[in-house]
């Protein structure tokens, strides 16, 4: 017989979480300076946070099923009252409890934050964890009394760990993406730095184009690491995220006064309710904001330029549905060049049940190929994604969904 051994007690799940975080950076920092230079931000974020968050423990209470077998108990594991001989061995019937569980197995040696100095005693098995019940005197009721005071024990230790797995994993995203973006300043500044020697640094010849899928630690899914495309990194002018978060604002203003004066632009249509956008963007920037300029594949009803560079791309259409909604995406994408980083959908929607236009659309934009991620909802008609550009998965763009309902 295997006897059950102590759970939560072998490492200190602070100090599990300190090596993990710590292995975050390790990766970062010894990843090859062009692939960070280029690589999809978003992506590899999404790639790091799968690879390193922790899955929490969750048992499956309503799985749990139990038998009985005659073994041969040793000496030592009799109550004092018993009367037995050192050394010599005794049948008695064992009750043995299979709770099945889900997460990461060795969180069951950790000991969390907030824990008992008598943690539960059981073994962890595969997926499953083995709690015996030795009966000497008891009837079966005893046995039962004896299993729901070791579950509650279990599970209050189980929420302990995992309140500590969660606040490690709400964390991990920040923390990733601050390492990514010192240790990617500190590459620009050394090479900003070096471009100034009078003697050029001689540049490695042997940098790959293309990176492995390394194996990941725990594996609920595989989480394919993003692929440079480019070997050299190119800066490219791009818009403040500050001022591209301006402009959405005046769209949106401007998109809510249609809502809220629907007799005054009910007769417009896609144009005429474009330029009164155009009106409020011209006045408060330096740059020029144009309807229907052309711009690589077609023609765009809003585009923000600088300096010879477009800054910002935005499309209006009235709603027709799902299909003609990714459809606008796909012209979007379109008159996207490399230099596009911002972009906005603006949906015109004349049904009656707006929420349920919005829901609609929320539902269809992840099936897009091009779609990346959600990253926020700046209010209920007004949601912030995260795309690649055509041909390109590294060349990711932010593109605000706004709706406004003009019945």
């Amino acid at each position: 017989m295997v006897y059950d051994e102590l759970l939560f007690n072998t490492y200190d799940l602070y100090s599990v979480i300190e090596i993990r975080q710590k292995e975050v950076k390790d990766t970062i920092i010894k990843e090859d300076e062009d692939y960070l230079l280029n690589v999809g931000q978003e992506q590899y974020i999404m790639y790091l946070k799968d690879k390193f968050q922790m899955a929490t423990l969750v048992l499956k209470l309503d799985e749990v099923d139990a038998d009985v077998k005659e073994e041969q108990i040793r000496a030592e594991f009799f109550p004092q009252s018993f009367f037995v001989r050192d050394g010599q061995t005794y049948p008695r019937e064992v009750y043995y409890f299979h709770i099945p569980f889900e997460g990461e197995s060795d969180l069951f040696k950790c000991r969390p934050s907030t824990y008992t100095l008598s943690p539960p005693r059981a073994e962890v098995k595969g997926r499953v964890i083995i709690r015996r019940f030795i009966q000497f005197q008891e009837d079966i009721e005893n046995i039962n009394s004896k299993y729901k005071s070791f579950l509650d024990n279990l599970s209050n230790m189980v929420s302990n760990v995992n309140k500590d797995v969660k606040e490690y994993n709400n964390g991990l995203e920040d923390l990733i993406k601050s390492l990514f973006h010192e240790r990617k300043a500190q590459i620009l500044k050394r090479r900003n730095q070096h471009s100034g020697l009078i003697v050029p640094i001689r540049k490695k010849s042997d940098v790959p184009t293309t990176f492995s899928i390394p194996s990941p630690k725990v594996k609920k899914k595989v989480q394919i690491k993003p692929i440079q495309n480019k070997q050299d990194y190119t800066p490219v002018p791009t818009l403040n995220n500050d001022e591209y978060q301006d402009i959405l604002r005046i769209i949106n203003d401007m998109g809510k006064e249609f809502e809220r004066k629907p007799s005054v632009y009910k007769e417009k249509g896609e144009e005429d309710l474009r330029d009164h956008f155009l009106m409020m963007l011209e006045p408060n920037f330096e740059g020029s904001a144009t309807g229907e300029t052309f711009n690589k594949s077609g023609k765009t009803d809003i585009l923000l330029r600088y300096e010879g560079s477009n800054v910002f791309v935005a499309e209006c259409k009235f709603w027709t549905g799902p299909k003609g909604f990714l459809k606008t995406i796909d012209q979007l994408l379109g008159y996207l060049t490399w230099r596009d980083s911002k972009a906005a959908i603006i949906m015109f929607v004349s049904n009656k049940d707006f929420s349920s236009v919005i829901k609609t659309a929320k539902d269809t934009i992840g099936n897009h190929p091009n779609f990346i991620k959600y990253n926020n909802a700046s209010d209920e008609s007004w949601s912030n994604y995260t795309f690649h550009t055509n041909g390109d998965k590294n060349n990711e763009i932010k593109l605000a969904l706004m709706l406004y309902h003009t019945p």
